[in-house]
């Protein structure tokens, strides 16, 4: 089979190796806009359950990437002067530079041709086109109306920074300004550096003056605002050509079909979810071993694809519907704020939930102590939650038509 993918990133690569391992012989080509060596980003999260994937479906990739992340298990949060630091699942940091080398050596060395500044803007002559070519997709876009592609803007303003104090947990930290409150989220992401995203609302953004900020002002006054936490070291913008660290907005984008005729859409370019749940890149690699096992399993190119649809939006739907609730759990920031910082870390790590948003908090948070003593309560909760969830997601679809 000749395959031609469009995007140089994880998901296009990763599904390059996977299908190689199936069948050397198939003529797999990835194409990649930017030059090699670039990359916009600072570093990615993953957890232990995609890892342990990876290790299933290509040894050698899972042990290079385990090799070159760091790791954590703790979450802490600074809020009005106190810290708070809870225990949670093990996670890891891996820089999106680093990951991306791993990932194009082993394509290489399984016979896989990579061709960068070389940009795909219709579909070739293959058996089979891949558009893994990120969130401004140009093949889905040339085709957004097949697709029935829909994007959703967010609210808050957000920047991602890099820094080189070195988190030993996944930290947040919160702070009250003149103008509304600001925050943090700082993760490792090697024994030198760490990923910053700073988010606040936008009345904030433009009362600090952060939306006329200088590429060099505007670090400077948020690594002052969260000197503490940062114990002094610097944020710097991200490694884009011009060292811009540009603010944006979420865009959450959907499909309604993800693929048409050869032609499918794999990874950001399907979809998106909020960044605070830290799930993209595991989302675009589990898209590339779904599409992978499809191709695999159903000969038919049609059914395959088909096929790979159904298994992904189904699979997506949890972390989706997680993303939703957690970005707007951001958005409604001052609901929260004024716990007691345990009372609301316990509500940061909640935030997932369709309940939520339609309980008071003190009282969300005694029944959640409470569920973790009764089984019956415990119950309760995870019958009602789904049910929250569909009656809104409901309402919303109705109120879209």
């Amino acid at each position: 089979m000749k395959v031609v993918c469009a995007g140089g990133g994880p998901a296009g690569l990763y599904l390059s190796i996977l299908l190689k391992r199936q069948d050397p012989s198939h003529d797999i080509t990835v194409y990649e806009r930017n030059p090699e060596g670039s990359t916009y980003g600072w570093g990615v999260t993953y957890w232990r359950g995609l890892l342990d994937r990876l290790h299933e479906h290509d040894p050698e990739t899972a042990r290079a990437v385990e090799e070159h992340s760091v790791r954590w298990s703790d979450g802490v949060a600074h809020v009005r002067g106190m810290t708070t630091r809870h225990r949670g699942d093990e996670g890891f940091g891996i820089g999106r530079h680093r990951l991306l080398e791993i990932l194009a050596a082993r394509a290489r060395a399984l016979g896989v041709r990579l061709e960068f500044e070389h940009e795909i803007t219709e579909p070739p002559e293959a058996d089979l086109v891949v558009a893994a070519d990120g969130v401004r997709s140009t093949l889905r876009t040339r085709y957004a109306g097949h697709f029935g592609t829909e994007v959703q803007a967010g609210r808050n303003p957000y920047i991602w920074l890099g820094t080189t104090k070195v988190f030993d947990s996944f930290t947040f930290a919160f702070r009250e300004t003149g103008h509304g409150w600001i925050w943090i989220y700082g993760y490792g992401y090697s024994p030198e550096r760490s990923t910053c995203v700073v988010e606040c609302a936008p009345e904030t953004w433009t009362g600090l003056g952060l939306d006329r900020a200088g590429e060099a002002d505007g670090p400077a006054l948020l690594a002052q605002i969260f000197a503490d936490v940062l114990d002094g070291h610097p944020l710097t913008g991200r490694s884009a050509p011009d060292g811009s660290a540009p603010w944006l907005t979420f865009r959450t984008l959907t499909n309604r079909t993800w693929f048409r005729d050869n032609l499918v859409l794999l990874g950001d370019a399907a979809h998106t979810t909020h960044y605070s749940v830290g799930a993209g890149t595991t989302l675009a690699l589990e898209d590339a071993i779904a599409l992978a096992r499809a191709l695999r399993e159903q000969p038919a190119l049609p059914r395959a694809l088909a096929r790979y649809e159904r298994e992904r939006v189904r699979a997506l739907l949890p972390t989706q519907s997680a993303a939703r609730y957690s970005a707007q759990w951001y958005e409604n920031l001052p609901r929260y704020i004024g716990l007691p910082p345990e009372q609301m870390f316990a509500l940061l790590g909640q935030r997932h939930s369709p309940l939520l948003p339609y309980v008071p908090p003190q009282l969300y948070y005694r029944i959640d102590r409470a569920a973790g003593r009764l089984e019956s309560l415990r119950r309760f909760k995870r019958w009602l939650g789904p049910k929250v969830a569909r009656t809104v997601h409901g309402r919303a679809l109705s109120t879209r038509r």
